[in-house]
């Protein structure tokens, strides 16, 4: 194969992910080209006034189409429902933890934090949740990358935030977790733990590569949840949030949408794996119909 070169964001979270992907592709000579996007240039802007959807994403999908880079490693759960013409995911790696997990100042739990606790979030599914538990909260938006919301709160300037266990995990950092939420308590974002290799569609050098690192579960299930966030409408104005496991052939979606009242419509769907995309696609719907949400709803983070 020919020298590739892999586009990513500059954080330590992304290079790691980056390098993930770089020993997985064993063999292949791999040329790391760090791209800062946009919601990396607009720190102090919440990711709901910047756009949200693509925010992360964006910027390296530009140097794929013009052929600046061959490859590019984003956490799914920060890639739009749809694929841009001309690129596809040419590999979804195996899922890690998917939960959320709380990094409290001494360690607290959720349950321990004082009243009027600030919560720092920049995600409405989070807060949404969040909320449904602890109705005191003061849930406060927070930027930056996983170091610097830590360092937020350590300094006192937050009582507690909400991160990706899967992120922690991956710093070698997940001891600074207080509390993992398990799923009946926080669902994830859609592709929340899932790492995706994107390519052009056309590159058949890189794609048939690819093929050999693509996990057939991770895969069943991200095409179920993007289905989901698909049919919504994978924008950002809404709180949603969605969970496919598969177990042999068969697959269980769990997702939750919020309207802009604040109520809350969950529920689940089965399906057999060969069919996972339809299974998202009408649990959205069903949740739709409930809430009487127009498509264009969804929230990705």
């Amino acid at each position: 194969m020919r020298p590739l070169k892999l586009g990513t964001r500059g954080s330590a979270l992304a290079r790691r992910q980056a390098e993930i992907v770089i020993e997985t592709l064993a063999g292949a000579t791999i040329e790391l080209v760090i791209v800062q996007t946009e919601g990396d240039r607009r720190t102090e802007t919440s990711l709901e006034e910047i756009g949200g959807e693509g925010v992360f994403v964006k910027d390296i999908e530009r140097r794929l189409l013009t052929g600046e880079i061959d490859l590019a490693v984003h956490s799914l759960k920060d890639m739009p429902a749809r694929d841009p013409e001309g690129l596809v995911i040419g590999a979804v790696l195996p899922r890690a933890d998917a939960r959320d997990a709380l990094v409290a100042h001494d360690g607290l739990t959720l349950e321990q934090l004082p009243v009027d606790a600030r919560v720092g979030t920049d995600s409405r599914r989070r807060a949404t949740q969040l909320l449904a538990m602890r109705p005191d909260l003061r849930i406060e938006s927070i930027r930056g990358n996983v170091d610097t919301r830590i360092a937020k709160v350590a300094s006192g300037e937050y009582d507690a935030a909400v991160l990706a266990v899967a992120g922690l995990a991956r710093l070698g950092i997940l001891e600074r977790a207080s509390q993992a939420f398990t799923a009946e308590e926080m669902l994830p974002a859609c592709g929340q733990g899932i790492l995706a290799v994107q390519c052009r569609a056309g590159d058949d050098e890189v794609l048939e590569a690819l093929r050999a690192i693509d996990d057939a579960p991770t895969r069943a299930a991200a095409d179920a949840e993007r289905a989901f966030l698909r049919r919504l409408g994978a924008g950002c104005r809404l709180p949603v949030g969605a969970y496919a496991e598969v177990t042999g052939d068969n697959l269980l979606i769990r997702a939750f949408v919020a309207d802009d009242a604040g109520r809350v419509r969950a529920g689940t769907s089965k399906g057999p794996v060969s069919a996972a995309a339809r299974a998202g696609d009408m649990l959205a719907v069903r949740l739709m119909i409930e809430a009487g949400i127009k498509a264009g709803a969804g929230e990705t983070r």
